[in-house]
């Protein structure tokens, strides 16, 4: 593949819902420009692009890759993005680089969740898009229906300049409108006259193009509302303003795995997305924060940014990147910015899918990877340290869904930590939670799939086996009442005894540690033992009279006691201090307290009630509801947090994937007693089993 400038790149990335056909639409704009020698199928397992073992088993994308197509002297960087909610993380790399897109949408399914996503993704980051309507020859699909419901939800800027021409049941061709001539499948290279039974239909959406070309420029307001047609160099200019702005998001139509309709649409990438040449500057930070505005030709100082990692067993790290400023050159020697440290640049790859194809130099614009990078991560900056520049990094998901994960057998264990490590670096949307409290390890990820996909390649690629079990929820305990309770350690054997004797005053405070103090007179306790009596009850405190779990807001006065001149040690005031506490603690009024979380759901209008029914169920209280900027309603709620555990996987069955949310613990609240019965009960199963 030969070196391509800025002014020759298209960087489009694919979005949609899950099985639109994204991969397939790639795949079929490989075969057809003949970098693949055989089209392959996402249900045979061989897909150029959806390689891995897990996206063959599951016959859909989980990860982005990257496909670059040749075609009239340009490059198209397709990034094919999985449309699955579970991998968000990986769509939102993909965005980062692409500077348009390319929505996916099935004609037989029609807007689904994943097209109202990305119209939300590419309307916020001002992306110029195409809308393909994929699948036209399957049963019941329908290019008018599809093409309704788009301008239904996305407005007057999404025009058609394709339709099919179908002929008992069947499509055998297809109609560009801009042109107002016809081409049929049997015969490719001739066009023909449009159908009469679609000329009126062609005349009404080529009436929409040019109102909407109309509105890009003065000169052509003008000459359209004087009646006058346009020439094709009038239609090129306006839409060529018209994509770039978003005032104009045009329609095509075809199939994929029968590649129709993919000629065409390259065309139209080529001719109307801007390249990334003609963003002209790219925002960077230097590392005071001031802005810094890069030219975005070859002219400039290098920088590029990692927004992709993958850990090989056999090659190593794997560091995706684009070109944002400057040249990229094998053999050189680079600076990450974030890390502040030199990389080694050795060797550039151009990425097909899993395919690697070395090359010399990457120019403005381009996205290809390099190997074995050993300080840099998802996220970093590359440039020169004679103009050290930082982007701004991806803002990944927050995931939601949490699992404890346990090693089956030792062995297991001690490969876990290294395999999850790994995975963490490759998967900026995974979390891992090591809980001290509660000795789990939770993995945290955007749903019940990303889960089992990590799980599998723990087992795959890792070869470490491991089970899951749901996290324990770190309740809380404390006391209502206050208190007084003696405790004596008196120990005689032989040698020297042992004696420790204290009253501690037990009661409710507002800190969330224990507070200790004395209030010891004439010297009953010595002050030496102060230190012994407080460790004694922060130890016990660790561990609750009712269900075992951490108590707090409790304040612990030493007030009396007594000692042995001989026989009083450290050690005896300590177990002094526990049998107190032992003693004291259940008459206190001992009750439990769970966590409460602070929840934000974004959901559109119409499963307000469902949302806020469901919080009732939950014990939740609404406490703030407002409309953003996509018009979603923002409900904010206050829900006790063992009712949440399932929500990620819940949410998205009430609201057919449309809603989202974040969750972060607020505070620790009384728990009901049903609750707090229930609870007891378990800790008490627990620990006899234990």
């Amino acid at each position: 593949m030969k070196d391509y400038l800025a002014s020759e790149v298209r960087n489009v990335v694919l979005l949609g819902h899950s099985g639109s056909g994204k991969t397939s639409l790639v795949e079929a704009a490989l075969y057809f420009t003949k970098a693949i020698d055989r089209l392959g199928k996402i249900s045979d397992g061989n897909c150029t692009l959806d390689y891995d073992q897990e996206e063959m088993k599951r016959q859909q994308s989980v990860f982005t890759a990257l496909a670059p197509v040749e075609w009239l002297n340009c490059k198209i960087n397709f990034i094919d993005t999985p449309g699955y909610l579970d991998y968000e993380g990986e769509q939102r790399a993909g965005i980062r680089v692409g500077d348009n897109a390319l929505i996916v949408v099935g004609a037989k399914e029609g807007v689904e969740a994943g097209t109202l996503k990305a119209w939300k993704i590419v309307n916020r980051k001002k992306l110029p898009t195409i809308f393909f309507i994929n699948k036209i020859d399957e049963e019941n699909a329908s290019f008018d229906k599809t093409y309704n419901e788009l301008r239904e939800h996305f407005g007057k800027t999404v025009i058609p300049f394709e339709m099919p021409i179908v002929e008992n049941g069947v499509v055998v061709g297809s109609v560009n409108i801009l042109r107002n001539k016809a081409w049929y499948y049997a015969d490719r290279e001739t066009a023909k006259e449009v159908p009469d039974h679609l000329k009126e239909a062609v005349s009404v959406y080529y009436q929409q193009i040019a109102e909407a070309i109309a509105m890009q420029d003065e000169e052509l307001m003008e000459k359209f509302f004087s009646g006058e047609t346009f020439d094709e160099k009038e239609v090129a200019k306006g839409l060529r303003i018209g994509v770039r702005n978003g005032d104009i998001r045009p329609v095509y139509c075809g199939s994929a795995t029968h590649s129709t309709g993919i000629r065409r649409l390259m065309d139209l990438i080529i001719e109307y997305f801007p390249s990334y040449a003609e963003k002209g500057v790219v925002e960077a930070k230097d590392l005071d924060g001031n802005q810094v505005l890069l030219e975005t030709n070859e002219k400039e100082s290098l920088s590029a940014f990692v927004f992709k990692t993958i850990i090989d067993p056999f090659v190593g790290k794997i560091s995706f990147l684009k070109v944002m400023s400057g040249t990229l050159i094998s053999d050189s020697v680079v600076y990450n910015s974030k890390k502040e440290q030199n990389e080694k640049i050795a060797q550039i790859y151009l990425i097909k899918g899993k395919n690697q194809v070395a090359a010399g130099k990457l120019f403005t614009g381009d996205i290809g990877c390099v190997v074995k990078l050993s300080n840099t991560d998802t996220n970093d900056t590359l440039c020169l340290k004679n103009k050290v520049v930082v982007f701004d990094e991806i803002e990944f998901p927050k995931p939601m869904l949490g699992v404890a994960i346990w090693p089956k057998t030792k062995l297991d264990e001690d490969k876990m930590s290294f395999a999850v490590a790994k995975m963490l670096e490759e998967d900026k949307s995974l979390r891992l939670d090591k809980n001290i409290e509660t000795h789990e390890q939770v993995l945290y990820a955007m749903g019940d799939q990303a889960i089992d996909v990590v799980i599998n390649k723990l087992k795959t690629k890792y070869k470490v086996e491991v089970t899951t079990t749901q996290p324990k929820v770190q309740y809380r305990e404390t006391i209502r009442g206050k208190v007084e309770a003696e405790g004596k350690h008196k120990k005689q054997s032989g040698g020297a005894g042992q004696y420790g004797h204290v009253w501690i005053r037990f009661e409710p405070c507002e800190s969330e540690e224990m507070v200790f103090e004395e209030e010891v007179f004439g010297g009953a306790v010595p002050k030496q033992y102060f230190p012994a009596t407080e460790a004694g009850l922060r130890e016990c405190m660790n561990k609750g009279v009712l269900a075992g779990y951490k108590v707090v807001g409790v304040k612990a006065t030493l007030y009396d006691g007594s000692y042995h001149d001989v026989d009083s040690k450290e050690i005896a005031f300590k177990a002094a201090a526990r049998l107190a506490y032992k003693a004291g603690m259940p008459k206190a009024k001992p009750v439990l307290l769970e966590p409460v979380g602070k929840v934000i759901v974004e959901v559109p209008e119409e499963y307000t009630g469902t949302i806020i029914g469901d919080f009732n169920k939950r014990r939740g209280m609404i406490v703030g509801m407002e409309l953003n900027e996509d018009k979603d309603q923002v409900i904010t709620a206050e829900v006790p947090m063992s009712e949440m555990q399932k929500y990620a996987t819940e949410l998205r069955s009430m609201t057919q994937g449309r809603g989202v949310y974040n969750m972060e613990f607020d505070r620790y609240e009384q728990a009901p007693a049903h609750i707090s019965d229930k609870v007891i009960k378990e800790a008490v199963k627990d620990e006899d089993e234990d």
